[in-house]
């Protein structure tokens, strides 16, 4: 493996390690009721304005593999980059997860996400529709939907967004989870969702595949959209 590639998925897992110690750490520390709602909201979407002009020039900071996914389908990256990103991906999150579970458990912090000791890790659930699949699932393909739509169209080439698609990609994930944490805990990210739904101490391994199919189906569809939006006619 090339030293310029191995450093890619390196910045992947750094990314990924980012965006879930921080926003889930953020979620389970504080919680989602009232102004800590957006406190969460905003931890997520920080997270990627910092990574974008920290990792950004080194793997495109797709952190994601929904975003990941949404890329190669646009011929943006190989397949075996497509491979490698989402392991480094979902590497990043199993250490972070892996770190916040140790951390809470070593300091015996009460995970605001339950009210208890029993961690959530800040997993993914149905919770906010009534364990309703469909709902759930047309929830995060829309949100997903939106979140790769604007990361398109900010890193198009045919673009000049200049030096803010970092911040814009950033707000656009802090919109998503405004609106989609009371209903799921907004994913639009499987690697964000798989460790802590493992490490989770209650149901949410059960519900997810949900938030593994929904972002990458969203996802998808994003990709092939914006392909037919951005087509010239004079080819």
């Amino acid at each position: 493996m090339e030293k310029s590639t191995l450093r890619k998925y390196v910045a992947e897992a750094i990314g990924t390690f980012t965006l879930v110690f921080v926003g889930c750490g953020t979620a389970m520390k504080i919680g989602c009721a009232g102004s800590n709602y957006l406190a969460t909201a905003f931890a997520f979407g920080l997270v990627i304005v910092g990574m974008a002009y920290c990792i950004g020039n080194i793997s495109g900071c797709h952190i994601n593999p929904a975003v990941s996914l949404a890329v190669w389908l646009n011929k943006g990256m190989s397949t075996r980059d497509f491979g490698g990103y989402v392991v480094s991906q979902c590497a990043g999150s199993l250490a972070a997860t892996g770190l916040l579970r140790a951390i809470f458990a070593m300091a015996d912090i009460t995970d605001q996400t339950r009210g208890d000791n029993d961690w959530g890790m800040g997993a993914n659930t149905l919770g906010g529709v009534d364990d309703n699949i469909i709902a759930g699932l047309l929830i995060e393909i829309v949100l997903t939907f939106i979140f790769v739509m604007v990361i398109l169209g900010v890193t198009s080439k045919k673009a000049n967004h200049g030096s803010f698609g970092g911040l814009i990609i950033g707000l656009t994930l802090t919109m998503v989870h405004i609106i989609g944490i009371g209903f799921t805990g907004t994913s639009v990210n499987p690697a964000r969702s798989l460790w802590p739904a493992v490490f989770a101490l209650n149901d949410a391994i059960k519900q997810l595949w949900i938030f593994i199919l929904a972002p990458l189906a969203g996802a998808a569809l994003a990709a092939y959209t914006y392909k037919w939006l951005e087509a010239d006619d004079k080819k």
